[in-house]
């Protein structure tokens, strides 16, 4: 016996805009674009304002930063201490 097969749906394109793929720099950008389509409200489109902190956060941001950059640094000079140690009593004898 045959077997019915599904009857394929079509995906039509309604318009809608999921993700805007007018990027500065690509070649098919065009900055006055509207990024929904005319019968779709207009989706809002985030604005890069720039982050205003305090004191503190500023001295916290600074200080995580330079733990951070620390702990990489002292993890490259231990591995390049390591191989040395290795190097010496190891590999030369």
């Amino acid at each position: 016996m045959r077997e019915k097969r599904a009857k394929k749906t079509e995906d039509a394109d309604d318009g809608r805009v999921i993700a805007s793929m007018n990027v500065d720099g690509m070649p098919w950008y065009s900055p006055g674009k509207a990024p929904a389509a005319a019968g779709d409200a207009v989706a809002e489109e985030v604005v890069d304002m720039p982050v205003k902190m305090t004191t503190r956060e500023n001295i916290a941001f600074v200080s995580g930063v330079i733990k951070a950059a620390l702990l990489v640094s002292l993890a490259f000079i231990g591995s390049l201490y390591l191989f040395i140690l290795f190097c010496i009593n190891i590999w030369f004898k």
